[in-house]
């Protein structure tokens, strides 16, 4: 069997493992590998976050919404800069000193560190698919 096949064969093997909810992990390689769309999260009563990377000053996470937002008054106001991408659905940030920023599959933001900043709507009809980009400010 080529290079190819192997990879191919386990491409095949974390769709499907994915898909039945189980965590497939190669122990040949440290090299992580995953699907952004699978395992599909339920995100009803609450917003569902899985973290997918952690590390060297990087944290990488995918958020599921369904209509949640932020509570009343609360504004993020963190010590990393956010970089956050939708890949799925659609959604509103209210930034302060900006206002409200519509964002749809593929739009962006990237957010200073200290820039309060809180969810204003997500779609309460279909998910939302959010990736995060977590980074540790340089001193």
């Amino acid at each position: 069997m080529n290079e190819f096949a192997k990879a191919d064969g386990l491409a095949a093997g974390a769709r499907q493992a994915a898909l039945s909810g189980q965590n497939l992990v190669d122990c040949r390689h440290p090299m992580l590998r995953g699907n952004l769309k699978y395992p599909r999260i339920e995100a009803r009563e609450h917003e569902a976050s899985v973290t997918l990377v952690d590390g060297d000053g990087v944290r990488v996470e995918r958020i599921v919404s369904h209509g949640q937002v932020s509570p009343p008054g609360f504004w993020y106001d963190q010590d990393e800069h956010e970089y956050v991408v939708i890949l799925e659905g659609s959604a509103e940030l209210e930034v302060e000193g900006v206002g409200l920023v519509r964002l749809g599959p593929g739009d962006w933001v990237d957010l200073p560190a200290h820039l309060r900043h809180r969810v204003a709507w997500t779609d309460p009809t279909t998910a939302t698919v959010w990736l995060a980009v977590f980074r540790t400010p340089k001193p």
